[in-house]
C-alpha cells in the first residue's frame, strides 16, 4: 500500500450492528464475563436495566476504522483516549467516525478525533487517538515511533 497523505478535517466512518454473537465472542476472547453483559436477571436490577455490550467492544469499531478506512492499513496505534458517554444493547447499530484534527506528514503522525454514535444519533463514546501513519518509501509500513 502506498503511503498516505492525510489533511484535517478528512472524515471516515463505519457502522456494525451489535449481536448477541459479538458479546458472548467478545467475552470469551477478552474473558470479561461482566453480569452487565452476560446476565439478563443481574443486568435488568442495574442502572442500566439491562445487558449492555462490552465499552471496549465498541471502542473496538473505532480501531476498525482507523485500520481499514483512515489513515487505513499499515496504521499504528500510539494512544487512545476514550469517554464512555452511553451504553450500548445488543441490537444497536454503533458507527465510528474518524476525523482528522491534525497531521503532521515529516513525523507521520495524525491525531484523530474518534466517536461512535447508536442509530439514535446518540454519542456513545468520544475519544481522541494519535497514530503512526504509513510512510510512502516504506512499502505501506510505519518507519518509526
Amino acid at each position: 500500500m502506498p503511503g498516505v497523505t492525510l489533511q484535517v478535517g478528512q472524515v471516515a466512518e463505519m457502522s456494525k450492528t451489535v449481536t448477541e454473537t459479538d458479546v458472548v465472542l467478545f467475552a470469551g476472547i477478552t474473558g470479561d464475563f461482566n453480569p452487565a453483559h452476560m446476565d439478563e436477571v443481574q443486568a435488568s436490577q442495574s442502572r442500566f436495566g439491562g445487558r449492555i455490550a462490552h465499552g471496549m467492544l465498541s471502542a473496538g469499531f473505532i480501531s476498525a476504522c482507523v485500520a481499514m478506512k483512515l489513515p487505513g492499513p499499515g496504521t499504528i496505534y500510539l494512544t487512545q483516549s476514550l469517554k464512555f458517554m452511553r451504553p450500548v444493547r445488543i441490537g444497536d447499530t454503533v458507527t465510528a467516525r474518524v476525523e482528522v484534527l491534525d497531521w503532521n506528514e515529516g513525523k507521520r503522525r495524525a491525531r484523530l478525533g474518534t466517536t461512535c454514535r447508536n442509530q439514535r444519533d446518540e454519542v456513545v463514546i468520544d475519544g481522541e487517538a494519535l497514530v503512526l501513519v504509513p510512510s510512502p518509501d516504506a512499502g505501506g509500513e510505519p518507519t518509526s515511533t
